[in-house]
């Protein structure tokens, strides 16, 4: 915590003081009411051939990436592999996710994830709110919602080696 001078910094260790005497309960009822709340989601790029699985469903523009909101007791895996079960038909493992997008302004989160297809093509079943699913590169995928666009770019970002190696500030 930085160092605050004075008078406001007075106020702020004794806020910070009681708050941390307070019950556990209240704590988190504080939390929930004064911390900015965001909906997490997790989405799943499932690739075949170089092509990823894109889905149209009722309540979005454009085709989008099989996935949805996680739900209370469940992890973004979790989430993730049950939204592309209900919206596909198929049944995915996912590993570690390989980006999450923030949407300050959209008070979002997404988790993304990447399944390799390997073999025969899959069948697909369209599902749950997704009214059609097609196999197609992303380029070809047409305009797409911003949660759509936004995770195309981090899975294109991510295939650059460099995107993950992290540098000290200020060094060239």
């Amino acid at each position: 915590m930085p160092h605050v001078p004075g008078r406001a910094g007075l106020l702020r260790r004794t806020a910070l003081t009681t708050y941390a005497r307070l019950p556990r309960r209240v704590r988190l009822a504080l939390l929930h009411l004064l911390a900015p709340s965001h909906t997490v989601g997790a989405l799943c790029f499932v690739e075949h051939d170089g092509r990823v699985l894109l889905l149209r469903q009722h309540h979005r523009r454009g085709w989008t990436l099989p996935g949805g909101l996680v739900d209370r007791g469940e992890n973004a895996a979790q989430a993730v592999e049950r939204e592309v079960r209900e919206e596909t038909g198929l049944d995915v493992e996912v590993g570690l996710p390989f980006a999450t997008v923030v949407e300050p302004r959209a008070r979002r989160v997404d988790v993304l994830y990447h399944v390799r297809v390997d073999g025969a093509e899959p069948p697909v079943s369209a599902g749950s709110e997704a009214i059609l699913a097609s196999w197609l590169v992303p380029e070809d995928a047409g305009p797409v919602d911003d949660p759509t666009a936004q995770a195309f770019a981090m899975f294109r970002r991510s295939r650059d080696r460099k995107a993950y190696q992290g540098r000290l500030a200020g060094e060239g």
